[in-house]
This record gives C-alpha cells, structure tokens and sequence, in this order.
C-alpha cells in the first residue's frame, strides 16, 4: 500500500463510486527521570506495534438496455461488451468478462487479494462511478455485484450511500403534459426507479430467496475429511464451524455426521437430536489418507436409504476436504448421488485440489473455498443461508428510499445465522448485490431527468468496539 494510504490501516475503510474516510490510531510509551542524588531502573526496548485492518473491493456492472446499444454504451465504457441479446457488461474489476469465470475469480484462491500487488486490480481508495447511462428507458435495469475482502482482522461493515442529483432538466411538452409544469428542478426518476440490495452468498448477482429446505423437510449429511492432514487447527475449525451449522437446525430437519479419509464412516445417523449430531463431530481424530468418494458414497447412502431417511425430502451433502484425491472415482460418486437428487455442496480448505472440488459440486454457485480454517465460520454460515433461508435482501424500495437509507450506514452482518449484527472475520470475502430498475410503467414524467449516486463500503475494527460507527447493535 502507498505510505500516503497508511492511515486506513487501522479503524475505517470507505471505497467505490467516488466516497473516502480516514481513521487513526497510534500506540507509544516514553520514559525519563532527572534528579539529584537519585536511582532509577528501567525496561528498555519496550516495542507496541499496531496492527492492520485493509478493505478491498471489486465488481462487476451490467446493463439490460435493449439490442443495438453497444456503440452507445462504449462511449462511456470502451471496452462494453455483449454478454446476450440486449444485455452488457459495462465494467468490472478484476477482468474475467464471463459471469461464472468471475465469480470463481472472485471466490477462489487462484487471486490473491490481500497483497500489495492486489491493489493496481481493485477499488482501493480512488472511488469509481460503476453507472454511467444515458438514454435510459423504462423496462431498463442495472446490477452491480461487489466482492469485498477483509484482509488481516475481524471487522464490522456497514454499506453507505448518497443520492447527489436528481434533476429534472427542464421539460419537454409530453412531460409537461404528463404532470403539469414544473419550476422546482426536482425530478421524478429516484423516485421511480426501484432498488434492491441483498447478501450475494453465491457471487451471481442474481436474488436467490426460497432455500432448498424452506418448502419441504432437509436432510442434510455433513460429510468431513479427517485425514492426517487435518490435524491441530484444521479440525479444530472444522469442529466449530459444522456445530455452528448444525445449530441452525430445527426440527424436522435432519442431520447426519459422515466423516472420511481412506475410508467413511457414518458416525451418527440422520436425526433431530441434534446434540448427538455435534457430539459425532467433536469426536473427530486426525489421520490417515484421503478418498473423497468413500466420503460421498457413505453421504448418499446416509441421505438415500438411512434408517431415517425420508422420501421426498431435501436431500443436502456439505462435502468438505483439504486434499487431493482420485478425481474419476469422486466425480463418478458425485454424478451418482446428484442424479439421485442430492444437491453437493463442497468446500477446498487450504491446499486443497480446488479445481476437483468444484467439479464435484452440484452448480459452481455451490462449491465454496476457505483459503484458511478461520474462514470455514463464514463459509458455513454462507451455505447455511443457501440452504435454510435464501439470500436476504438488505434494503428494497425506490431509488430516493433506499439512499435515504444509506446516507444513515447500514450496518452489514457477518452471520446471518446468529443473533444480532455480527462482525466479519479476518481475511474473508462477502458479495453484495445491487439492482435498479425503471418499471415499463413510468409515463412521460421521467423524459430528461436524471440521478446520480455514491455507494462504498466502510470497515471498522470489531475487537473493543461495543458501538461499531457510533451505532449500538
């Protein structure tokens, strides 16, 4: 990072479309007698340094606008492209232009987003306008996805917003006889234009809102890799993050603990006890090789022919590892238990074989990656949502409603599961979606006028901080 940027080190971080803020903290101790006739004693070498907390974004805007607007839209985004009939992508940081590229991009490991190197790819301190349209129609809409990584600390976010224009830009006759003529300069647009923001668990920007077992009965088999290589920090994570998951259940739901590494095992059976499910997990010991399709096969059979299984129900593998393994004896485990309608969830902790993972996952939205075992919180947490609850909208209105909203800081939680707002974990990547719409029902009264709007991200500290921006939670 640049020496001028130091001081977002520690306390607050604001980035994206044009919004900055600084914060400080600083940390010193001095001593030094003089006297007469007299002693003294001291500690020398006493050092206290402080420590880091960086925010760093990116995203990816498109635009629907109807067919034939490339040229158009190059004007203010020379490197616009087609993405299908009538839509485009207009920017985007970091480049992957394909949707499903950008998303593994941006939830996996192969980018490094924590580094210095990173910050010539990113929104890093120079807010950038991620909307810039003219011509705009009733029928049009806009999305942004925002990725946002937390490097180095446990941090509170909150999304912030302001609405700095909305103009009328006089009146030609049509508007005037839509609504009269007006002197006040005001328009109508923000008004008009709908919004909607919510927790992007996937990174696809689209609003997912029913969960697989919202509708019908879950059952879902946490199935763990237990090999050596998980040993000490690995399972210890492990243990905390599945019990956090499993707490999340109520009944009926069921759950089943399936652990693996040169073999599986089931060791507690689908069951609302969920007490003796934890229980299972915390019982994991560390060792051995690893085969992630004994793994899946003893989930499925769990899931499919159980003692407790059910017909008709949600059937859910949270399929885990951090190894490697015989990639055509997994994805022919894989193939069998989706076609048996099991929908595969994986998560790669740490050097795992990323890329066979997410080819055992039912949809590249549901392979997920923990680059660090104090990641697997959030990533079950994320996952959790998927499956219980559907991704949940932060905030939903009008244009001029929901920046009314942001100009106060919403704060964002960093476990929906849980009670309360939640700060994030260190070293962790959450996506947000935003989009806006100008329904096929505005009349005339729009012609001309126009919006302009800040939206970032801030991060502050959660370690002492009982009141995160001066907001009590």
């Amino acid at each position: 990072m640049a020496e001028d940027n130091q001081l977002y080190d520690l306390s607050r971080r604001k980035v994206l479309a044009g919004l900055g803020g600084i914060g400080l903290a600083s940390a010193g101790a001095g001593l030094g007698t003089s006297a007469f006739f007299s002693d003294s004693e001291s500690f020398i070498g006493n050092s206290l340094t402080a420590g880091t907390l960086d925010l760093k974004l990116d995203y990816r805007a498109t635009y629907q606008g109807g067919a034939g607007r490339l040229a158009a839209l190059q004007q203010n985004y020379p490197d616009a492209e087609v993405l299908d009939d009538g839509v485009y992508l207009l920017d985007q940081a970091p480049s992957p232009g394909d949707m499903q590229e950008w998303e593994n991009y941006v939830q996996g490991d192969d980018f490094v987003f924590c580094t210095p190197e990173a910050d010539e790819f990113l929104v890093n301190g120079d807010g950038v306008p991620v909307f810039t349209l003219d011509d705009v129609k009733p029928g049009d809409y806009g999305e942004v996805t925002i990725s946002i990584h937390i490097c180095d600390n446990p941090a509170f976010l909150r999304l912030v917003g302001e609405l700095g224009e909305n103009a009328e830009n006089g009146q030609n006759d049509p508007e005037i006889a839509a609504e009269g003529a007006d002197a006040d300069g005001i328009g109508e647009l923000a008004d008009e234009i709908q919004v909607c923001v919510w927790y992007d668990e996937d990174c696809d920007n689209v609003y997912e809102p029913t969960g697989t077992g919202q509708d019908q009965e879950l059952e879902v088999a946490l199935v763990s890799d237990v090999s050596g290589s998980m040993q000490g920090t690995p399972l210890s994570a492990l243990k905390t993050a599945a019990n956090d998951f499993v707490d999340n259940l109520s009944s009926p739901d069921e759950a089943a603990a399936i652990s693996f590494s040169g073999s599986a095992q089931t060791d507690q059976e689908l069951t609302t006890n969920y007490q003796a499910v934890k229980a299972a997990i915390n019982n994991y010991l560390a060792g051995g090789s690893t085969s992630i399709a004994a793994g899946i096969d003893e989930g499925a059979d769990e899931l499919l022919n159980g003692t407790n299984a059910t017909t008709g129900a949600s059937k859910v593998m949270i399929l885990l590892s951090d190894g490697n393994s015989s990639a055509s004896t997994a994805q022919s485990a894989a193939t069998a238990a989706q076609n048996a309608g099991i929908r595969i969830f994986t998560i790669a902790l740490g050097n795992a074989n990323t890329s066979l993972l997410e080819s055992l996952a039912s949809s590249p939205d549901d392979a997920f990656v923990a680059p660090d075992p104090a990641d697997l919180d959030t990533v079950y947490a994320e996952i959790a949502q998927i499956v219980l609850a559907g991704e949940q909208k932060i905030l939903e209105g009008s244009m001029a409603e929901v920046f009314a909203e942001l100009s106060e800081g919403v704060l964002l939680d960093g476990n929906r599961q849980e009670a309360g707002v939640q700060p994030y974990p260190g070293v962790t990547t959450q996506c947000l979606g935003f989009e806006w719409e100008l329904p096929f029902e505005v009349g005339n009264q729009v012609q001309s006028d126009s919006v302009a709007f800040d939206i970032g991200v801030e991060a502050e500290q959660s370690r002492n901080n009982d009141a995160p921006f001066g907001q009590s939670i």
